[in-house]
């Protein structure tokens, strides 16, 4: 029976199968769900418009049709939904070190609020509402327990109502699928790989001729990394200079690969093998042929595909926005407060109407039109749900 890679593992997840997209893929999907966000704007302030024309005394019996304010609506473009989402992504990552939650929550945290707004907008939902959202249920699929009154008390003008309200839209949005495969655990197992190799104890893979010895006296050879002038001269420098790059490499897992788009395009081997090239090239091309014997055309694919990712985490923003970056953010949020979706607004009184409904108490003395509106809202999720799950099993005839 073959033995199943880590790759081969890895596409076995949920995060391969419904998270993992190509670049041409992902921005479609993110201009259509702009579009749809658009939409649902101005069909919805349309009839709120409407509505509040029918009921005025002075309009009855006019043949003048009311004006379409709609039309006047300047929604958010997709550039300006993800700097928005950034943003608040680097404010959830802030929350995180301020609750001294661990790397593993606050990164599952900010692929939380990223999956979300793939399939749904800031128009719709207020990357600020969901952030806390994010950050709570991240510390319950990552173990680590926080009580929610506690949670609620750290952030200003937030309640625990408000902190659990959009929970399952949330989880909605992610698809019920909660697992995140990071990259962080991978960067610890190959960097004791390499110090193991640098302590002459370590192994390198199938095919690969060399001792355990030889392979040693290679990494003291290895030519410096571009920031370094001067090669090791003994193993304990090769192993100081593994530090260094584990070092760097961390800080990368832990800022650029969470705020770019690194989680939906490669996967976690892919982005600590190109945080380690940042840190240290030489030393992972090293790393590297440990591992695939040469020559290999594997060996150059894998290279490349490193470089290509290296370089998005390279154009990282910043995880500290200069003053320019504010007065973007701010103009684009004054641009949301005029483009967000009335129907959506108060998460809270949507979520006590909605255990209302589920009880079967909640429709009473409610306008027909808003019985309607969330019976049809109530259809959309189930069918959402029976994607994910399948269809409903028919019951068999006795």
């Amino acid at each position: 029976m073959a033995q199943m890679t880590e790759d081969d593992i890895y596409r076995t997840s949920t995060q391969y199968r419904l998270w993992s997209f190509t670049r041409e893929s992902l921005a479609s999907l993110r201009s259509t769900t702009n579009a749809s966000a658009a939409d649902g704007v101005r069909a919805a302030i349309r009839s709120q418009h409407v509505g509040q024309a029918g009921s005025d005394p002075a309009r009855e019996g006019s043949n003048d049709k009311p004006s379409d304010p709609a039309k006047e609506v300047d929604c958010l473009t997709v550039e300006e939904e993800q700097k928005l989402v950034g943003f608040y992504c680097v404010k959830a990552m802030q929350f995180a070190d301020f609750c001294e939650f661990p790397t593993n929550v606050k990164a599952t945290a900010v692929q939380y609020l990223k999956r979300f707004y793939l399939s749904n907008s800031p128009m719709t939902y207020h990357p600020k509402e969901m952030m806390a959202a994010a950050l709570f249920l991240s510390t319950k699929t990552e173990n680590h327990y926080t009580s929610l009154r506690s949670f609620a008390s750290k952030l200003p003008k937030t309640t625990p109502e408000s902190v659990v309200a959009p929970e399952f839209l949330l989880t909605q949005g992610l698809r019920f699928t909660f697992d995140v495969r990071h990259p962080h655990r991978g960067l610890e197992g190959g960097i004791m790989e390499l110090l193991g190799l640098a302590q002459g104890k370590g192994q390198a893979g199938p095919g690969i001729k060399q001792s355990s010895e030889q392979l040693q006296k290679e990494m003291v050879d290895i030519e410096p990394a571009k920031e370094s002038s001067k090669k090791a001269r003994s193993a304990d420098e090769v192993v100081r200079r593994i530090q260094v790059a584990h070092g760097k490499a961390k800080e990368v897992g832990k800022s650029s690969a969470l705020l770019t788009d690194a989680y939906f395009l490669y996967t976690p081997s892919q982005i600590w093998l190109s945080s380690l090239f940042l840190a240290d090239e030489p030393l992972a091309r090293f790393y590297i042929n440990t591992k695939i014997p040469t020559p290999s055309t594997l060996t150059a694919k894998l290279i490349s595909t490193l470089q290509s990712c290296a370089e998005l985490l390279r154009s990282s923003a910043s995880a500290n926005p200069g003053e320019a970056e504010i007065k973007a953010l701010t103009r684009i949020d004054k641009k949301l407060f005029k483009c967000r979706n009335p129907d959506k607004v108060d998460l809270v009184g949507i979520n006590k109407a909605q255990k209302r409904d589920s009880k079967g108490a909640g429709e009473n003395g409610l306008d027909e039109r808003v019985i309607k509106k969330r019976k049809l809202e109530r259809e959309k999720s189930e069918k959402e749900a029976e994607g994910i799950f399948g269809p409903t099993l028919a019951k068999e005839p006795n």
